[in-house]
């Protein structure tokens, strides 16, 4: 194995002479990416800090969602230079600094109680490190595989963010039961930094030339008209805005539920409500890897309209299941689940979006800039739950009907956008 040191992206990419060719690494690179996705996913606990900060450190209101809500914006912005440095320097590099940056968050949270040192630490240093890590696990994998599996490998990467809280629930658990806030971070920052450095190295792009297989001629034409695509060229493009305005929808819907599970299911599930983030986890997971692969077979744009569709009927499911004293655990872990599954769909299809419409060269700032409609609505949608939660005297009813709105309109739109010609299997 060999790599380059110099080129726009050729540090990270491998050079593998053997008597069959170019030894396809993309399995290898998928599965390394998941695994940094995975120790990056820290962010969906956060509803189970909330409760120990706030008896800890006797934090109210917003300042208990002020670190998550910032760490999302700042997150979602890093996509945009991540991406870049992604493109222009390979994945290893760019990878490597997210898993050092997350550490240094986690490390600077642990030495302190104090809002301000938080929102420093894992408002803005965790949401950098998860843009910089993030950004990188997705193109290196895709670049490997035809256009015909752009939706299942980008769902198994992205598999990984959703799927953390199965152990990562748990584990916080035990962390907070056993010692203080602050240790069980800086414990968590240490172990984080280790394994999202280590599958860096694991990161590489083909060799200059590389074409994967393709089993679709309409996808690879689309490919090749496509692959120059640049942030400032899509930006002038209706279908960028239409994408961002329901990715915005989508994304901030699913961020109200998953940013307060903890608290619903402790009304039933007292000390138990773990089990309902790490349920609601594999829901989340499995939702980027099934909408990957039916957007391969049916489409982008349909598997997008039924995902915003049925999120809409949950939202309203929600409000008796939610509103209840005597609801089942087993029916708030249902709920959860679909919540988070069809919420997890999104994070599949807006990047294979990007791909089929822009191509692979600039992918990483392209997803870059779409990404930011996440971290705006994971900003302004949570934060309204907040505060219509607490106007109707904590009851769901009002957030969950205005999201179910929303995620009509946002259904709708999908007929708006131009069919990107995704390849079929």
């Amino acid at each position: 194995m060999q790599f380059p040191t110099n080129g726009q992206s050729a540090g990270d990419s491998v050079n593998l002479d053997s008597p069959g060719g170019v030894r396809n690494l993309g399995w290898v690179v998928t599965f390394s990416g998941l695994g940094i996705n995975l120790a990056l996913g820290i962010l969906y606990t956060w509803s189970l800090f909330k409760g120990a900060i706030e008896k800890e450190f006797g934090w109210q209101g917003a300042q208990l969602n002020d670190p998550y809500a910032l760490c999302c914006l700042v997150f979602a912005f890093t996509m945009i230079l991540a991406g870049r440095c992604q493109d222009k320097f390979g994945p290893r590099i760019t990878a490597s600094l997210g898993g050092l940056l997350v550490c240094a968050g986690f490390v600077l949270a642990s030495t302190s109680s104090n809002y301000s040192v938080w929102m420093a630490g894992f408002g803005v240093l965790v949401g950098l490190g998860l843009g910089f890590g993030y950004s990188s696990a997705t193109p290196p994998a895709l670049k490997w595989f035809p256009p015909s599996r752009t939706g299942l490998i980008a769902g198994l990467v992205v598999a990984g963010f959703g799927l953390a809280p199965v152990y990562l629930a748990p584990v916080s658990q035990f962390l907070l039961g056993h010692y203080q806030v602050k240790t069980s971070m800086l414990v968590l920052g240490i172990a984080f930094g280790i394994i999202v450095c280590g599958l860096a190295q694991m990161l590489v792009n083909p060799p200059p030339g590389f074409v994967a297989g393709t089993k679709s001629a309409t996808g690879a034409a689309m490919q090749s008209v496509a692959i120059h695509a640049r942030p400032r060229e899509i930006l002038r493009q209706p279908t960028f805005w239409l994408l961002w305005v329901i990715y915005f929808i989508g994304a901030g819907a699913g961020l109200m539920v998953i940013g307060s599970v903890s608290g619903m299911a402790k009304k039933s599930m007292g000390d138990q409500a773990f089990v309902a983030v790490a349920v609601m986890a594999i829901g989340n997971a499995g939702g980027r890897i099934v909408a990957g692969l039916l957007s391969d077979r049916i489409g982008r744009r349909w598997t997008l309209f039924l995902v915003l569709l049925i999120q809409a009927a949950l939202m309203f499911v929600a409000i008796p299941v939610t509103a209840s004293h005597g609801t089942t655990p087993s029916l708030i872990v249902l709920v959860a689940s679909l919540i988070g599954f069809n919420y997890g769909a999104n994070l599949s299809l807006f990047p294979s979006f990007t791909k089929d419409l822009w191509g692979l060269k600039n992918f990483g700032m392209n997803y870059g800039v779409l990404f930011t409609a996440w971290g705006v609505g994971g900003l302004v949608l949570p934060r309204l739950q907040q505060t219509l939660t607490s106007q109707s005297g904590g009851s769901y009813q009002s957030s969950f009907i205005t999201a179910a709105i929303l995620l009509i309109c946002g259904a709708a739109m999908t007929f708006l956008i131009k069919p990107p010609g995704s390849p079929r299997t």
